[in-house]
């Protein structure tokens, strides 16, 4: 996650030196630029994927038993006495 998250930073910079290009007349930099943009998006995908897995991995991870138990309630406490 965070690999593609320092590749999307990167591609992102060169997107913007790319366009800048660009903007000055260069005409292969747009093919560049598109290239970047690309990249870029798909990065950022491959981190919001990998990201949710790690979240749903947390949230679905077992609790240790000694705490489990000291937080559940009894069965008198259940019913209220």
């Amino acid at each position: 996650m965070t690999l593609a998250l320092i590749a999307w930073g990167y591609l992102v910079h060169a997107a913007i030196d790319f366009g800048s290009d660009a903007r000055g007349g260069e005409g292969s930099a747009w093919l560049f630029l598109l290239l970047a943009a690309i990249g870029a998006a798909a990065c950022l995908f491959v981190a919001l994927l990998l990201g949710a897995r790690v979240l749903r991995a947390l949230a679905s991870a077992p609790v240790s038993p000694g705490s489990a138990a000291s937080d559940r309630p009894t069965g008198s406490h259940q019913r209220g006495h």
